[in-house]
């Protein structure tokens, strides 16, 4: 038998053996490229609108004792959801953003996510924060149909970053907490650096970037996304 011979023996040997070993756990193989090999996993990129996050003391105050969110849509990870409920956002110029969706479920801590182009129109002086990471942030006040409360931390512009399970991180060979780039391909076409890589083993593979940058590069119309270990 050949050199040549040998390898593809080989190669097709080691799809069948990944084949099984996914099957068993539960997954699907990434399509195959020509060799035989995995492909690159389909990149998810959604927009993350202005939002925020409640601890379930605050949702007592904005609407009434015992009250629960509901459910109005299921976002891309299966634990998280886009409640029925809004909130008016004010900062310290007395400007208002109305209707600013919370998502669900609660949280242990209360956070307000908003673009830099919302921040400008309240008058807060936002810092880029990841998620969770609210000491010494500026603070709003919000406005329920039940009550009001001042936040005194927590408004931030989350990082860009991007969630992934294991297997996504094994592809492109990063660990949680490392850095990659992404490519935007579209009749404004850019790269945005620095993503933020958050891994867990429920994850999906899906990337979060704000409005400002949605628009930047005119995500709405782009062709194809890659990203890449930065």
């Amino acid at each position: 038998m050949s050199a040549t011979a040998t390898a593809a023996t080989r190669d097709q040997i080691e799809s069948l053996v990944r084949s099984i070993i996914l099957k068993s756990m539960g997954g699907a193989p990434a399509p195959a490229n020509g060799n035989g090999k995995p492909g690159p996993p389909k990149v998810i990129v959604n927009i993350s609108a202005r939002h925020c996050h409640l601890t379930q003391e605050d949702v007592d105050i904005l609407f009434g004792k015992g009250h629960q969110l509901t459910p109005m849509k299921r976002l891309y990870q299966d634990t998280d959801f886009a409640a029925e409920e809004t909130v008016a956002v004010v900062g310290p110029r007395q400007r208002m953003i109305p209707g600013v969706r919370i998502l669900g479920p609660c949280r242990k801590f209360s956070q307000v996510e908003l673009a830099f182009t919302d921040a400008i129109s309240l008058g807060i002086d936002i810092p880029v924060r990841l998620s969770g990471d609210i000491e010494d942030t500026p603070g709003c006040l919000l406005i329920g149909p039940k009550g009001s409360l001042v936040m005194p931390k927590g408004v931030i512009r989350a990082e860009r970053h991007v969630h992934m399970g294991p297997r996504d991180a094994e592809y492109y060979g990063v660990k949680h907490l490392d850095r990659m780039n992404m490519r935007v391909e579209s009749p404004c076409p850019g790269l945005l650096e620095g993503l933020l890589v958050r891994t867990h083993p429920d994850w999906k593979l899906e990337v979060h970037i704000d409005t400002d940058e949605a628009n930047s590069c005119d995500l709405t119309h782009a062709t194809n996304v890659t990203l890449v270990k930065a």
